[in-house]
Order: structure tokens, then sequence, then C-alpha cells
């Protein structure tokens, strides 16, 4: 006689889903993983998921082999070929095992690095430097002044716009960055700092100083060119940042 066992049958302290939930991945052996991803066991007698699990590890492992190894490149047939495993089943084990090597392999592109202002209004040119409206965006930037990320805070009307502290430096924190430089356009073309450009720069030195995510830079970006404040205005003196 064929019995089915399901997870949800064991007692509380032999389910692999729940003890995944409270330990992690890690904490669970091979079988009890793949148990968690069959659902139920079937074979002959009473075979719960984990047990499946198991014996699919076992046979595997025959003629001496790593079982793991021989997953790495199972083929469908091979799987299916395993007593209790069905064309469902190894499609699931199958997709597994595929999306655990892409997780792996998976290596993020070098991210760039942000040196000096030139390369900080490079990053935002597309997103600044010919707009119609007034735009105010973050650069976010790692320890080593890599790019994290840039994101547009703010679009303002043909004349103005407005970023309040809290909103950029949740996006900062967000991001998981530890430096920023921040950066909005003229669309005139006139690259003379406003005096709430002015303001704003010191409320978030300020901020920046209490946070100790050190301000690198405030550009303004028009019609093609750019200019620090960092290098023309002697804000960076009155709060010097932790760099």
């Amino acid at each position: 006689m064929t019995y089915s066992v399901r997870i949800a049958d064991l007692p509380l302290s032999e389910r692999p889903r729940e003890r995944l939930l409270a330990y992690g991945p890690k904490s669970l052996a091979t079988a009890e993983l793949i148990a968690i991803l069959l659902g139920t066991g079937q074979g002959k007698g009473k075979l719960s998921a984990v047990g499946l699990g198991q014996y699919i590890l076992q046979k595997l492992s025959e003629y001496q082999r790593d079982p793991l190894e021989v997953l790495r490149d199972i083929t469908p047939q091979e799987l299916t070929a395993i007593h209790g495993i069905g064309p469902a089943k190894a499609t699931t084990i199958l997709a597994a095992i595929e999306l655990g090597k892409r997780a792996f392999y998976s290596r993020p592109p070098e991210r760039q690095l942000i040196e000096n202002p030139q390369a900080a209004a490079a990053a935002l040119s597309q997103e600044l430097m010919w707009q119609a409206q007034e735009r105010f965006a973050v650069v976010m930037l790692d320890v080593k002044n890599r790019l994290v990320a840039t994101k547009t805070i703010t679009i303002g009307t043909a004349t103005s716009t407005l970023a309040h502290p809290r909103e950029i430096f949740r996006e900062v924190l967000r991001s998981g960055a530890t430096r920023l430089i921040i950066a909005h356009n003229h669309p005139t073309g006139n690259l003379d700092p406003s005096d709430e450009d002015m303001d704003l720069t010191r409320h978030l030195l300020q901020g920046a100083q209490f946070l100790q995510v050190p301000l690198l830079d405030h550009l303004i970006l028009g019609e093609g060119n750019f200019v620090s404040l960092r290098q023309t205005t002697a804000l960076w003196e009155e709060f010097p940042q932790v760099e």
C-alpha cells in the first residue's frame, strides 16, 4: 500500500518550513531542503517528505558519488528515473538548482568610481543637465566613493523646486550608502547658487555631520555646464565633513 505524508502532519519540531523561518536555511539538512521543494513524499510504505529527500540523496550517492555534485548537473531524465520523482517534482528541483547557480555565479557590475565633481556631474547628466524643469537629485556612494545609486528626489516647476533634508537622508540611509553628493539643475543655464541653494546646503551639511554621512558636494547643472559649491564656496569650511 502507498501512503502520502504531508509536512503539515509532522510534529512542529520536525517541520522544515517552520524551522527554516525560525532559524534560517543553514539550519536545515539537505534532505529537509529537498523536502520543502517537494511538499509531500510518496513511496512504498510510510514515507515523509524528509524521507523522500533522504531517499533521493541516497540514490544520488550511489557509486560513491557526492549527491550535491550529481545534483548540480543532473538531467530531467535522471531525476524522473528515481522512484517517487515525477515530472512535477523533477521540474521543481531543477528550477531550484538553476536558480541557485544563477544567484551564486551572478556578480554585480563594477561600481563606478565618483572621485571628482566631473564624474558626479556625468552620472547625473541625463537626469538633470537638459531638463526644462528644475530637479533635485542625490548621488549615493559607498565608503570608497563608488556609485551605489542616483535618485531624483523632487521635480519642481520651471522656476523652483523643493527638497527637504528628511527626504534626502531617508533615501541615502535606505540605499545603504555612506556618503552623498546632492545636485540640482538650473534650466536657465545660470549656474549661480541662489540664497535658497546656499541655505539648503547649510542644513544638509549640518545634518550630515549629525548622521556621520558625509556630504561631499552640491552641484548645479544646466545647459552643458556645472559648478561645484564645494569648490566655489566656503560652506565646507564652516561645516567640515568627516570623510
